[in-house]
C-alpha cells in the first residue's frame, strides 16, 4: 500500500541518505514532503518522485502524513513528533527524545521486529552505536540469553553529522601538514568547538557530553538502549565510548556472557545466520571502510572468552549513517 511520506530533517547527513535509501528500496511512497529548517526551507531537491521543495517545519502542515521520519535532532523531535502523530502521521524518530519513553517501543529492525505493534503513534530509533552492536548481540541473547556484556564503542565522527565530517577533512588538513610535530609535540592546536580535543590523527576517551558517575550520556544510551531492547532490565552493561577519527562506520568490541555458556562454534553459526550482518573469518578483520555505504554490519574476531570462561567476544562494525540511523528508521516504516 502506499503511503503518503515526509522526512523532517531532510538536509542533514542522516536524512539525505534516508532519502537515498527510499529510491534505493523502492519505497512505495504516494507522496514524499521533505522538511527542514528554515535555513534549508525553499531548496529543490531532485528525487525519484519528483523535484521536491524543502518546506519549512516550523509552519509545514502535517496533516495527510503517513509515516514521518525524523531526524532534526532531539529538541524538534520533542516539539514536532507529537504535533505529527495527532495529525495522524506515525512518526519513526532518530533522536534520543523518546527512546526511554515506556510509551515508545525501540525498535531495531531484525532484532526486535515484534516490539513495533505496541506504538501509539511514535516509534523510537536507538543510538547508532547500541544499533550496530544489536545486531551481533540479538541473534546470541535470543538463542542464549544475554547476562552481560562490556563494550568500547570506536565511533565516527559522522556521529556528529556533517559539522563532524567537515571538521576531521579540516583538521587532518591542518595537522597533516607538520609530520615531525606529530611525533614529536608542538603541534598547533587546530581549534574546533565541536570536540574537547583534536580528533585529526588522534583519538577522544569522549563521546558525548559527561553526565553522572563520569559516564558520557553515550556510554549511557548503550547500557539503557540494550537492555530495552532485548527487554533484560538486569543485564550487566559496562560502556566505553571512543570517537576515532574515521569519516563513517562505528565498530563496538563486545564480550559478552549469557544464562548458560556459548559454545565457539554455536555462536559462529548464528551470527552467520542473522539477517542483516556478514561473518567475517578471522584472517578477514572488518574495519569501518568496509561497512561504509553497506547496509549489513559486519562482524569478526569471533572467538571464546579466556578470562572467564564461557562467554563471547568479538568486533562489529557498520555504516552509522545508514543501519545506525537511516536505513533502519525505512526498515520500520516498511514495517508499519
Amino acid at each position: 500500500m502506499s503511503k503518503r511520506t515526509a522526512i523532517v530533517g531532510a538536509t542533514g547527513a542522516v536524512g539525505t541518505t534516508m532519502l537515498s535509501i527510499l529510491e534505493e528500496r523502492d519505497f512505495p511512497a504516494s507522496d514524499l514532503r521533505l522538511m527542514a529548517s528554515s535555513r534549508s526551507a525553499g531548496r529543490v531537491i531532485p528525487t525519484k518522485w519528483g523535484d521536491i521543495t524543502i518546506e519549512d517545519l516550523a509552519t509545514a502542515d502535517p496533516a495527510g502524513i503517513d509515516v514521518a521520519l525524523f531526524s532534526a535532532g532531539g529538541s524538534r523531535s520533542a516539539e514536532y513528533a507529537p504535533k505529527f502523530a495527532a495529525a495522524g502521521a506515525v512518526v519513526v524518530d532518530n533522536s534520543s527524545a523518546f527512546r526511554m519513553d515506556d510509551a515508545v517501543p525501540l525498535v531495531v529492525a531484525e532484532v526486535n521486529d515484534a516490539a513495533i505493534k505496541s506504538h501509539q503513534g511514535i516509534v523510537a530509533n536507538p543510538n547508532c552505536t547500541t544499533m550496530v552492536v544489536m545486531m551481533a548481540a540479538g541473534p546470541l541473547h535470543r538463542a542464549a540469553g544475554l547476562r552481560a556484556m562490556a563494550a568500547t564503542s570506536y565511533q565516527s565522527v559522522s556521529g556528529s553529522g556533517q559539522t563532524g565530517m567537515d571538521v576531521l577533512t579540516h583538521e587532518i588538513d591542518v595537522l597533516g601538514k607538520d609530520r615531525e610535530a606529530l611525533a614529536t609535540g608542538g603541534w598547533s592546536d587546530p581549534i574546533s568547538d565541536l570536540y574537547s580535543r583534536p580528533i585529526g590523527f588522534n583519538v577522544l576517551a569522549h563521546a558525548g557530553g559527561f553526565t553522572e558517575q563520569g559516564y558520557t550520556d553515550e556510554e549511557w544510551k548503550l547500557v539503557n538502549e540494550t537492555r530495552k531492547i532485548l527487554d533484560v532490565q538486569d543485564a550487566k552493561v559496562e560502556p566505553f565510548c571512543v570517537r576515532v577519527p574515521v569519516m563513517v562506520g562505528h565498530g563496538i568490541a563486545a564480550t559478552m556472557f549469557f544464562d548458560r555458556p556459548v559454545a565457539i562454534a554455536e555462536a559462529k553459526e548464528i551470527l552467520a545466520d542473522a539477517p542483516g550482518a556478514q561473518l567475517w573469518d578471522d584472517s578477514k578483520v572488518p574495519t569501518p571502510l568496509d561497512s561504509a555505504g553497506i547496509d549489513d554490519v559486519l562482524i569478526g574476531r569471533v572467538r571464546p572468552t579466556v578470562g572467564e570462561e564461557g562467554g563471547i567476544s568479538l568486533w562489529a562494525v557498520g555504516d552509522n549513517l545508514r543501519k545506525g540511523a537511516a536505513l533502519n528508521a525505512v526498515q520500520l516504516a516498511e514495517l508499519l
